[in-house]
């Protein structure tokens, strides 16, 4: 579905300058890529884009700048800016785009997806490519407000993820209230799951939970052998981090499968 062709969605939302996304920020960023493992199937299933220093910095030093004032402009610039590699790195046609957004950023779901449409549009991306990341430094204080955004973006055909389960406000009283597409698992129950009776108890509780809820399971944060065969045991079938590829700026990344 070509959603920039939806003459009502088109009506309510202003015209949003591509070009100039980043134009009034304090700071220029890019993105560098980190693949996500679709480890059945032996391919990408996903690369997520992370923001980054147009030196090099890290995200930390970047994200460090992004204030009340100006975080719907940062917001709005990372999902032009990872469209926009993407689409000139050539990214594969069967993998995700998977985009990290703030959802205090966003006043109105459908008014703040245009810059999205317009990027996906002039830079012939494909939209059923794309995937938003739900994450939340500052925490949500109101979760109807992010039940909205989910649900505006499923009924735009976007898959939907949320970041770090098992973390923060990724609990599962908002299970209750919405059912993303995607979940992906906090690294702090990923990291040494395999020697870990508990961790892996709960992990395995999530994998039993989101099937029943046909959910899909990313594990990310993976830096060991060990760790990333007991989540292939536990069924997860997506899986991301340092063991299988770094994050690499304005690159897609191949996946280095260690055994």
């Amino acid at each position: 579905m070509n959603f920039t062709k939806d003459p009502e969605i088109i009506a309510r939302v202003p015209h949003v300058d591509v070009c100039a996304c980043q134009v009034g920020l304090p700071f220029e960023f890019t993105m560098a890529f980190q693949p996500i493992w679709d480890w059945r199937a032996q391919k990408v299933f996903a690369y997520e884009a992370l923001v980054r220093g147009k030196d090099g910095c890290g995200a930390g030093a970047i994200l460090s700048q992004v204030t009340a004032k100006n975080k719907y402009a940062f917001d709005q610039a990372c999902r032009v800016t990872a469209i926009r590699l993407a689409a000139e790195l050539a990214m594969p046609k069967d993998c995700f785009l998977s985009i990290n957004f703030l959802p205090n950023a966003i006043y109105d779901p459908n008014t703040c997806i245009r810059a999205t449409l317009e990027a996906a549009e002039q830079y012939q991306f494909p939209y059923k490519q794309i995937m938003f990341e739900m994450t939340e430094q500052e925490g949500l204080s109101d979760n109807s407000h992010l039940t909205n955004i989910v649900e505006a973006y499923q009924k735009l055909g976007f898959i939907t993820a949320i970041d770090d389960f098992g973390q923060g406000y990724s609990g599962l009283h908002l299970l209750s209230q919405f059912q993303p597409d995607v979940l992906k698992i906090d690294m702090d129950l990923v990291q040494g799951i395999a020697t870990d009776p508990v961790k892996h108890a709960i992990v395995e509780g999530i994998v039993l939970m989101c099937n029943r809820l046909n959910i899909q399971l990313i594990a990310e944060g993976i830096e060991t052998v060990d760790d990333m065969k007991t989540l292939m045991d536990l069924g997860i079938p997506y899986l991301q981090g340092y063991l299988l590829a770094r994050p690499e700026i304005e690159t897609l990344p191949e996946i280095q499968v260690r055994n």
